[in-house]
Parts: structure tokens; sequence; C-alpha cells
């Protein structure tokens, strides 16, 4: 039998995702077969990727106006980019991929097998939220990253960029429907 596997673009509730709420949605009852790879706070991770090439780019800076004291806060603030992004992966849909079904399990196991090296294919994604849920209608896989560049001419030398980080990944723009996010997603 044929599954399809749809890849969306989260708006990304990390207190969601870790189920420090709960939804309508969510089967309390099922929240303890789901998998949390990961929950690290965002604000660490952009210190891990960015706090160097912040020193960086402040010490060129003649002008105290141009100088960057907090990369976070000027991301989360700006329009140009957003802070993180978050792919939601689901294999088939609640009526032939049910959770609490034998094929609910076999789409749990081959999402924990997805993301066990998504990092490692993945670089210039630097993951700090994923969650396997079980707990809802249908399995499916929660990844919260933050998608970097490095060696930039312009601003810091690394970099805050979705389109950067797919581009060294090998996916290029082309057409308004082939993004580098749609050529990354199939």
């Amino acid at each position: 039998m044929k599954r399809t596997i749809s890849a969306m673009v989260g708006k990304g509730s990390v207190n969601h995702n870790s189920r420090k709420f709960k939804a309508a949605n969510v089967d309390g009852e099922r929240t303890d077969q789901n998998i949390d790879y990961c929950n690290e706070d965002i604000k660490a991770v952009y210190h891990e990727l960015f706090d160097d090439a912040l020193e960086r780019y402040n010490a060129k800076q003649t002008r105290e106006g141009r100088k960057i004291s907090d990369y976070y806060e000027k991301i989360h603030s700006g329009k140009q980019e957003k802070p993180f992004h978050e792919a939601i992966l689901q294999i088939g849909d609640k009526d032939n991929m049910g959770a609490t079904t034998e094929n609910g399990k076999l789409a749990k196991q081959v999402l924990d097998e997805y993301f066990r090296d998504f990092q490692e294919r993945n670089p210039s994604l630097r993951v700090f939220s994923a969650h396997l849920h079980m707990d809802e209608a249908t399995p499916h896989l929660h990844i919260d990253f933050v998608p970097f560049t490095t060696g930039s001419k312009r601003g810091l030398d690394t970099r805050v960029s979705l389109k950067q980080a797919l581009a060294t990944l090998g996916f290029k723009g082309g057409t308004r429907g082939m993004t580098e996010w749609n050529q990354w997603v199939q």
C-alpha cells in the first residue's frame, strides 16, 4: 500500500513540541510514547554559533551605533530572517498510519531513523529542538533548527540565513515553486 510523506513548514512552538503545554488534540495517556531528541535553549545555541563572529564584527566597527550587542535579539526583532525554522514530517494520515496501529509503529520507526542522522546530513541547520509525537492522531516529527552560513563577506562572517544554509547543502533557487526550501524538502 502506498503512503505519502509530507513535510510542512511549522510555526515553531517549542513549548507545544516539548509538551510544556498540551493542545486539545493531544492524548495525554500516550505522551510517554513520544521521543524527545533534544530541547536546547535557543539563546545558548545562538551564543555557540555566533558569539565569535559577533566579536569579530564588533571589533571592526568604528561607530558605536553599528555594534550589535545581542545577535539573537537583532534577528528576533528584525524582518529579514526568522530566529529559527521548523520542519514537520509525517508519513500517511490518521486513516492509514494512525498512531495506535501497527502502521503507526512503523511510521515511528521510519521517522526515528530519519532523524538519527539528520544533523550529519544537514550540518548548516543546527537542530536545537526535536520531538517525535505519538500522542496525536498520526505520528509526526518536529525539527526546529537555526540555519546558518559561514564565510559571509558582509555583516557577521557567520550569520543566520536559510537561503545560504540550504545553498551550502547544494540547493540553489530556481523557479518560484522550486525554492531552496522546496528542493530540500523533496
